[in-house]
Order: structure tokens, then sequence, then C-alpha cells
């Protein structure tokens, strides 16, 4: 009798210890731990694709909580998880997405946080002041995002074959191919073009290196020298100074020595009697000068100017038998020392045929100067221009040439030189009267 009770006693403890052990590998297999507290979160996803109760909720890579459950709404579905432990601080500002891993894998929901905690938050997500904090809070509602999931990688294959099957994107793509070839081979033209440019190129800058090298010698050497200009204007600066200094000082001296002047002949400039003597010597030159002006006149008359051209007919006619004479005397004989005295005798006759008629000429000329002479004496007011005939009339008539007589055969006449004077030279001593100081300053 005691033995079955032991056994029916044995057999209640086994089948009790069996429920315990079923029961708590089902809390284990729905991620429930008894130790541990957790709290729930709500998070709407455009679709649920995937997802199943009990599918893993990670945070950074790290499995945090689980799916409880899944409700479908109007335009979302609510996803309930459950996040432990409870002292699991996770950001508000988190991107909540779901992807599938692999091509049969489950779907798991990642939270990544997109803004960091900066400081430590004071509460936790069952505290009263949690709501509106940086942190996701018991019972808080978020949404969330489909991410990588299998359908949308096979409806992302099927469009893409469907677009690559389109006869109008082969085309294009044959397009491209064509014209891509056709730009590498443009390319490798223009390769080509760059080469020989590059060579050229390296040429020009060889050729402008040895002409920038040579006109940086030359720079070099012109300052160098400009170097030495500036120390040889140095030092004659330094070895002049007191040459220098000595000059400045003279024109310093000069220039209060002309303003003393200065200022003595500024009271005699002003004075009344000065200008008065300044305008009648001004008067006395202007009739000095018309009476030069009527003595030029005089002197280029006509009369005059047929003096002077009979005299060199004359002249000219007697220098011509000279030398008729000559040639025939260097017929006759051919003596020099005959030759020698005959030509003495020629040239002392032109000599004092020239010299009478200029002696003449010059005693006609101070004829009409000495009317001049006695205006310049006495001054007078000019009289009124004479006409040309007038003055034509009122000179003596020039005396007339005599023709010179031909020497006899055989008589020698010695050779004398006869100063000759020019028209232009006559007597001064009577036209060039001094003027009285006088008489020329006091009107």
């Amino acid at each position: 009798m005691r033995s079955r009770t032991v056994r029916e006693g044995s057999v209640g403890l086994l089948i009790l210890l069996g429920l315990g052990t079923l029961g708590g590998i089902l809390l284990w297999l729905r991620g429930l731990s008894l130790g541990n507290r957790s709290y729930q979160v709500v998070v709407n996803f455009p679709s649920a694709v995937g997802m199943q109760t009990g599918s893993s909720v990670r945070y950074r890579g790290v499995v945090v909580g689980r799916v409880q459950k899944i409700r479908p709404a109007d335009q979302f579905a609510e996803v309930e998880m459950q996040i432990s432990p409870a002292t699991l601080k996770i950001p508000r500002d988190s991107l909540i997405q779901s992807n599938q891993a692999g091509l049969i894998g489950e779907t798991a929901v990642d939270i990544t946080p997109i803004t960091e905690l900066t400081a430590e938050v004071a509460t936790n997500p069952f505290a009263a002041d949690c709501k509106g904090s940086a942190i996701i809070c018991d019972g808080d509602r978020l949404r969330g995002e489909v991410g990588v999931t299998f359908d949308a990688l096979i409806s992302s294959t099927i469009r893409l074959s469907n677009q690559l099957a389109d006869p109008i994107l082969f085309g294009n793509i044959q397009s491209l191919t064509r014209n891509s070839s056709r730009a590498a081979a443009g390319v490798t033209t223009l390769a080509g073009e760059v080469t020989t440019l590059t060579k050229s190129v390296q040429q020009e800058l060889r050729v402008l290196s040895g002409s920038a090298n040579a006109t940086t010698t030359a720079v070099g050497q012109a300052a160098n020298e400009i170097g030495l200009t500036a120390a040889q204007v140095n030092s004659l600066i330094t070895s002049n100074r007191s040459a220098i200094n000595s000059t400045l000082l003279n024109v310093n001296e000069t220039s209060s020595q002309l303003r003393v002047v200065a200022t003595r002949l500024a009271p005699l400039v002003e004075e009344g009697e000065f200008v008065q003597n300044l305008q009648a010597l001004s008067t006395n030159a202007a009739r000095a000068s018309a009476t030069f002006r009527t003595l030029t006149d005089s002197l280029g008359s006509p009369e005059n100017a047929l003096m002077l051209q009979q005299t060199l007919d004359s002249a000219r006619a007697t220098f011509q038998n000279a030398e008729k004479i000559t040639s025939d005397l260097d017929e006759l004989t051919g003596d020099p020392a005959v030759r020698s005295n005959i030509r003495d005798l020629i040239q002392g006759l032109e000599n004092l045929l020239s010299s009478t008629q200029q002696l003449q000429q010059q005693t006609d000329f101070d004829q009409l100067l000495i009317p001049a002479a006695i205006a310049l004496r006495n001054p007078a007011p000019i009289p009124p221009a004479q006409s040309p005939a007038a003055v034509q009339g009122s000179r003596p008539s020039p005396a007339p040439t005599r023709p010179a007589t031909p020497l006899p055969t055989g008589s020698t006449v010695p050779n004398s030189s006869v100063p000759l004077p020019r028209l232009s030279r006559f007597s001064t001593t009577e036209v060039q009267a001094p003027l009285d100081p006088a008489t020329a300053v006091s009107p």
C-alpha cells in the first residue's frame, strides 16, 4: 500500500517537473526572462513582409528584443516589439528598418541611431518624465521603413530584366558601344597629337630656358654695373661734397646779391625821369633806324647797280685781252723770264685800272654819304619817302670810264702791289659821329 503511494507520488512529481521544464522552454523561446525587465514599443511599417511573431529586434547589430504582435491597420502594419533590458537607452532620432538576411533567412528589425546622445540622460524608459525626452520610452509609437527584402530584390531584378529586354534600350546600348569605340580611337589620335605637342613644347621650353638664363645673366651683369656706378657716384659725391657745398653757398650769395641789386634798382625804375629818358632813347633809335634805311635805299639804287655792272664788264674784257696777249707771247717766245715780266706788267696794269675805278666810285659814295652824316649830327623829323625817280634825279651822274691806253711794245713797268679797297669800304669818320648824351636823353 505504501509502495503504491510512493510510486504514484513519484509519477506526479515527474509530471509536474516536465510541465515546468516545458513552460521554461516555451518562455525561453518567446524571449522571456524572469530576471530581466523589458518595455514595449509599437512601430508602424508600410509593409510587414517576412516579419513574424518572435522575429529578432537588433540595436547596433545586437539582439535586444523580440516581435510580440503584428496587427494590420488601414494605412500601415503595427508591429509591437519588446526591448530588454529596461535600462537600455535608445535615441529617439533613430532609423528603424525591417531587413531580411539571405534568401531564406528570417526578417529582423534593425534600429540604427542617427543622432548620438551627447550627454548622460537622467531619465529611463519607465520614468514619468520620459515623454518628450531624447530617448525611446515605454509605449512610444515610432515610424519604420522597409529595408532589404527578398521580395523587393526579386521585383527589382524583374524590372531590370524588362528594361534590358527593351529593344530601344538595346539599340541605345549598341549606339553607346559604337560611340565609345569611336571615342577611344579619337582619344588615341589625340594622345598621339598631345605627345607630339609635348615634344615641341619641351623643345621650345629648352630654347626659352636658355634665353631666360642668358637674360638672367645679362640682368645680373647690368645689376652689378649699376651697383658699381652707384658706388662710383657715391664716392664722387663724397669726394666732391665740399665743392658742392661751396658751390651752393656761392649760389646763395649770388642770389642774395641779385636780390639786393633788384631792391636798389626798383626805385630807379619806378621814377618818372628814368622812364622819360628811356622813351627819348627809343625815339632817337627809331630816327636813326629810319636814317639808315634811307641810306640803304640810296646804296641799292639802279645807278649804283649799273656802275658795278660796267666795272665788272671792263674787268672781264681786260682779263680776256690779257689772256690773248699771254697766249701770243707764249707763241713768240718760250723764255720763262720774259713771260714772268709780261705777267707782272699785266697784273700791274690791272691793279692800276681797278684802283682808279674804285677811287672814283669811293669819291661818288662819299658825296652821297655827306648828307647822311649831317643828318645824324642834327636829328630832324623824318621827311616823307621820295620816289626812286626823284632820288635818281638828285644824284650826280657817274664819271665816264676812259679806255685803257695800250703800252708800247718792249716797255716795262715795275711790279707794284696797290691795295684794292672794297666797294663796301668807305670812310665812317663822318657817319659814325657820336651822339651827345644830353641831346639823346633829354627830349
